[in-house]
């Protein structure tokens, strides 16, 4: 079905105002009974390898330092690749875990221990191979601006059930934003308070959270009832709905400051939560985000968005080498994800919540040989014909796997899946049919996945 819950009212007519109007987060029930009703997406900026962390491919070892074959270097496009170059063996060791018996790669030892909660997609495929306009489709369904993030989508949908925080929260780490900048959580055509509300695991949580000296409390809730006053008159004038959403961000903003500072608080957290996570209390990292995701989640908030820069492995330099800082970053988000999964089981929240974790492509087989030269580190280049994604939680088939990839993890032989074919299984789960939920602009209806995608059945409980 399509949703308008905005007002049609003319310049110069007086639109009468509704709860939805004055609060645009208030809570709406999706078209259909949902599997799940909040939702917390790991995005590893930068995209990492699957070699290395999920997709077993004992062949590929044994091909090690063997060119790559002309047949699969024609016709294709690399970001970085020349010429020929060589293949390049897992430099992970895999073994089977728990009683699924999914492949994972010793880079993840914690995460062995939930193995069985999570199903794997593992021949995802996108048609983007450079990082900004592949992470724009991956949220927006869309390698283009303009479009609203699924998080925006997802809150203009259901709006929120806790009215003094965001609907639509996102965290950072990794010390850098994804490529494709804030437009990743931006609302796109959706009016603006569906966006992402960016905050910090170190310092404040939000800047300028505090009043200035001065300022009491009831001095300020008088001078937002002032401000509010006059937009509703322009509203009533207009009919802009972005003036109703600057109303509904100044009350949020106030109601915030009471509600933020508590939610966001880590350190009050019990001490045997915060080592399960490995939090560093001050710091900025992927371990404090889980454990404010799972904090935001169970305050109410609908969608977290998470991502952690860091995770592209061209070998240029130890940093981005895939046997070297690719394993430095996998024990960064080993421990904190296992412990979200498990927390969030513990807490009665899993079954509520969907959790899905993936990057914006995948890396080749072979290894970077930027400009046709060997490189000193072993690296792999930028990949979109198979990757792997997993989810997890409620609606989700526990210890399945999807998809197949060939011998070598260069392209899917079964159950090839599709960027749009991920956002259609999330919005299902979330109980929408991704086909009618649209909005209209510009004379004509929009949606999340285009014109495309299919719910994946085969991963669904």
């Amino acid at each position: 079905m399509g949703c308008d819950p905005l007002p049609k009212g003319k310049q110069g007519s007086k639109p009468a105002f509704t709860d939805r109007d004055l609060n645009p987060l208030s809570t709406l029930a999706p078209p259909f009974s949902p599997k799940v009703k909040n939702m917390i997406y790991l995005h590893m900026a930068g995209a990492p390898s699957q070699l290395e962390m999920f997709d077993y491919k004992p062949e590929l070892q044994k091909l090690d330092g063997h060119d790559c074959p002309q047949s699969l270097l024609e016709g294709k496009k690399f970001a970085f690749i020349r010429g020929t170059p060589k293949l390049l063996g897992p430099q992970a060791e895999f073994k089977q875990a728990g009683e699924s018996g999914n492949w994972v790669s010793d880079n993840l030892p914690h995460f062995k221990k939930v193995i069985d909660e999570v199903a794997f997609l593992k021949a995802v495929h996108t048609d983007q191979f450079n990082h900004g306009p592949a992470q724009l489709f991956m949220h927006t369904g869309s390698p283009r601006l303009g479009r609203p993030s699924i998080g925006s989508w997802v809150t203009y949908g259901l709006g929120s059930e806790n009215q003094n925080l965001p609907g639509f929260v996102v965290l950072t780490s990794g010390g850098k934003a994804p490529s494709a900048g804030k437009s990743v959580w931006g609302s796109g055509f959706l009016p603006s308070v569906y966006q992402g509300v960016q905050c910090r695991s170190k310092g404040d949580p939000v800047l300028y959270i505090e009043d200035p000296k001065g300022i009491s409390r009831d001095l300020k809730k008088k001078t937002i009832e002032a401000i509010n006053k006059i937009n509703k008159e322009e509203y009533e004038r207009y009919a802009d709905p972005e003036i109703l959403a600057r109303i509904n961000q100044y009350e949020m903003a106030y109601r915030m400051q009471v509600a933020v500072p508590e939610v966001m608080n880590i350190n009050e957290e019990p001490e045997h939560i915060r080592q399960m996570y490995g939090v560093q209390p001050g710091e900025e990292s992927f371990a404090n985000n889980c454990l404010l995701a799972r904090k935001l989640v169970e305050n109410g908030v609908r969608f977290v968005q998470l991502f952690d820069w860091g995770w592209d492995s061209h070998g240029t330099e130890h940093q981005t080498a895939i046997d070297l800082g690719l394993r430095n970053k996998c024990k960064d988000i080993d421990r904190p994800m296992t412990a979200l999964i498990l927390d969030l089981k513990q807490r009665g929240l899993l079954e509520d919540t969907l959790i899905v974790w993936g990057g914006e492509f995948g890396r080749t087989p072979m290894q970077e040989n930027r400009e046709g030269k060997k490189m000193g580190f072993k690296g792999r280049d930028h990949h979109g014909d198979a990757f792997t994604m997993w989810m997890a939680g409620g609606g989700i088939r526990k210890g399945a796997s999807y998809g197949i990839t060939d011998d070598i993890g260069f392209a899917g032989v079964d159950g090839r899946v599709s960027v749009h074919d991920i956002h259609a299984t999330i919005l299902h789960l979330l109980g929408f049919d991704h086909e009618q939920f649209t909005f209209e602009f510009q004379g004509r209806p929009f949606r999340l996945t285009d014109v495309e995608g299919e719910v994946i059945h085969a991963i669904l409980a």
